[in-house]
């Protein structure tokens, strides 16, 4: 309903300094820990990390001057890539080499059920 708050948590830092208090929110939303429902987490790691918050210089357009989709896009790492190349061409092997399903019957009859006619 459109009275109902889904959030789940609310996440907050503190230190000294601005900027180590930036830290501690990048370090704690990577050790987060949220399944079984969407979040925002790789949202607020991308605003935690964009300079223009980083420094203070950001304004209520934040989102509409910084933020498209695809800065989410997830990011693999060069051994990632590999371990999947690997993975898809391993299984893709398998099932290429699997035993094909082979008919067990040596009749030439036809079975007698299907024969049978119904009035």
């Amino acid at each position: 309903p459109i009275y109902y708050d889904s959030m789940i948590a609310k996440l907050i830092t503190y230190a000294k300094t601005r900027e180590e208090a930036i830290e501690r929110m990048i370090r704690a939303i990577d050790e987060y820990e949220i399944t079984g429902v969407k979040n925002t987490l790789d949202f607020c790691r991308f605003v935690m990390q964009h300079e223009a918050f980083r420094n203070g210089k950001f304004d209520t357009k934040f989102i509409e001057t910084y933020y498209t989709s695809e800065v989410l896009t997830p990011e693999f790492t060069e051994t990632e890539q590999k371990i999947a190349a690997v993975l898809a061409a391993t299984l893709l092997d398998k099932k290429q080499n699997s035993p094909k399903a082979v008919s067990t019957s040596t009749s030439t009859t036809k079975s007698k059920w299907k024969e049978r006619k119904y009035a």
